[in-house]
C-alpha cells in the first residue's frame, strides 16, 4: 500500500499547475476583450500656426494661419481658431477670414464657420470683390468654395444678396444659389 503522505507533494503540485494554467487564460481573455481606450481629446495644440502649401511646380499655392490648432486623432480632424486663408491664383490672391474652421482629413476641404470674410483686391479693370456669410466651405487646391447660407457679395460698386453661393475656380465663375436680390447702380457718365 502506498502511503498517502507520498502522495500529498504531487497532488498539491497538479493543483498548482491547473491554476497557473487557468489563471492565465483567465487574465488573456480579459485582456483581449478589453477595448483600448479611445482618445477623445487633442492629440496636440499649437498657438500662432502657419501652415504653407506649395504646388507640383514649387509655386506657393496657399497660406493657412491660426491663432490656435487642435490635431483629433479621432477622425483626423484639425481644428482652427481665427484662421486666415490666403489663397494665389494665376498671380490674384484672395483672403479669406473667420471665427472658427475644421480642416479634414489630408487638408482637402475646410469648413469655415463664424462670420467669413472674402476679400479679393481689385486689378486693372477688374474691380474689388468681397463676400460675408456664416459659413463656407473652401477646396484649396482646387479653388472651389461653396456655402448653403446666406451671402453678400459685393463687386465695385455693385452689391448682390443670395441664399448661398458656388464658386469654380475661385470666383473665376461664381453662381448664386436661390433667391437672389441684385442693386447694380446706373452708369455714371455723358450719355451717348
Amino acid at each position: 500500500m502506498i502511503n498517502s503522505y507520498r502522495l500529498y507533494p504531487i497532488v498539491v503540485l497538479a493543483v498548482l499547475a491547473g491554476a497557473s494554467v487557468w489563471l492565465e487564460r483567465v487574465t488573456r481573455s480579459d485582456e483581449a476583450g478589453t477595448a483600448p481606450a479611445t482618445q477623445s481629446g487633442p492629440d496636440f495644440i499649437a498657438e500662432g500656426t502657419r501652415v504653407v502649401s506649395f504646388g507640383v511646380d514649387g509655386a506657393q499655392r496657399y497660406e493657412l494661419f491660426a491663432d490656435r490648432l487642435s490635431h483629433f486623432p479621432l477622425g483626423d480632424i484639425t481644428r482652427l481658431e481665427q484662421p486666415r486663408l490666403r489663397m494665389n491664383n494665376e498671380g490674384r490672391e484672395t483672403r479669406i477670414s473667420a471665427e472658427h474652421a475644421e480642416v479634414s482629413p489630408g487638408g482637402e476641404q475646410v469648413e469655415l464657420r463664424g462670420t467669413v470674410r472674402v476679400h479679393r483686391p481689385g486689378a486693372a479693370n477688374d474691380p474689388a470683390l468681397s463676400l460675408d456669410s456664416e459659413t463656407l466651405t473652401v477646396w484649396p487646391d482646387s479653388y472651389r468654395a461653396h456655402t448653403d447660407t446666406p451671402v453678400q457679395l459685393r463687386r465695385g460698386t455693385t452689391r448682390a444678396d443670395a441664399l448661398g453661393m458656388q464658386a469654380d475656380n475661385l470666383f473665376g465663375t461664381l453662381e448664386l444659389i436661390g433667391k437672389v436680390r441684385v442693386n447694380m447702380p446706373g452708369r455714371q457718365g455723358p450719355a451717348s
